[in-house]
């Protein structure tokens, strides 16, 4: 299968976030993912990896400083 064609399920997502399979589990059931692209089985939601590419997940837990930010972390020195 191509690339553009991949299809990824909860432990292709959950790699790509960084979370485990459980925490992907728990963020699609409150609605934290984007809609799957492929839902034709059920509880098997099929995501492109192209949904991913300019979506940023955000709310309770999300650690911003963990994914993509490119500021530098200062350390106080007394």
């Amino acid at each position: 299968m191509a690339d553009d064609q991949q299809l990824w399920g909860y432990p292709e997502v959950a790699a790509h976030l960084g979370i485990s399979v459980g925490a992907t589990r728990s963020r699609k059931s409150r609605g934290s993912l984007p809609p799957p692209d492929d839902d034709s089985v059920p509880d098997r939601p099929r995501w492109k990896p192209s949904t991913f590419q300019s979506w940023r997940p955000v709310g309770r837990g999300f650690r911003s400083d963990l994914h993509g930010s490119t500021r530098q972390k200062t350390i106080p020195t007394n």
